[in-house]
């Protein structure tokens, strides 16, 4: 799952841990993965630390308060995998074309390699189109929400993408809904 516009609010960057907040049914979301046996992995881009927005310890932080608001709900997620990096902005080592950044497949891989994911079974769900292409680059599912930047994307851009979602969703419970129906 994509975490900004999937998990959590699309606030542009999350400078400061009071800006970050899940989005209504993220945490029954994930808790029904958990439910089901399946593993809810972050997989997100986190470019600000390139462009010198904030340390890279803030992502550390805000992936603990993540996981602290989920763990009110009972919900957890069993992987947090980010890129720090940016193609163009930034001083080294945060300036490079990295594999992890997405839609590279870099984190997916290093997330199927820790947690024995079988990716041609995976889905991604994300709020841009980006995501889907990721899923599909592994041989995964692209599931697109429309929360955070998928409205849009859905509403004003779908006339230009490449690949079509597998599945649209009008946010991440709808999305982990078509997915447990999907694996039985």
């Amino acid at each position: 799952m994509d975490r900004d516009g999937t998990i959590s609010e699309e606030v542009g960057y999350v400078n400061h841990t009071d800006r970050f907040a899940l989005l209504p049914r993220s945490a029954d979301a994930i808790r029904k993965l958990n439910t089901a046996g399946l593993k809810a992995v972050v997989i997100t881009n986190q470019a600000g630390v390139a462009r010198g927005y904030f340390k890279e310890d803030l992502v550390h932080q805000t992936h603990e308060k993540m996981k602290s608001l989920l763990a009110q709900q009972q919900a957890y997620v069993d992987g947090i995998y980010y890129c720090p990096h940016h193609p163009s902005a930034g001083e080294p080592p945060y300036r490079q074309k990295c594999s992890c950044r997405k839609p590279e497949p870099g984190l997916l891989l290093q997330a199927a390699q820790d947690l024995g994911l079988d990716l041609a079974r995976s889905f991604m769900i994300g709020d841009k189109i980006s995501d889907v292409y990721l899923a599909h680059k592994v041989g995964a599912k692209g599931i697109l929400v429309l929360t955070g930047y998928g409205k849009g994307e859905w509403e004003y851009q779908r006339q230009d993408w490449k690949q079509q979602p597998d599945y649209i969703a009008e946010d991440l419970y709808a999305a982990v809904e078509w997915i447990v129906k999907s694996e039985g």
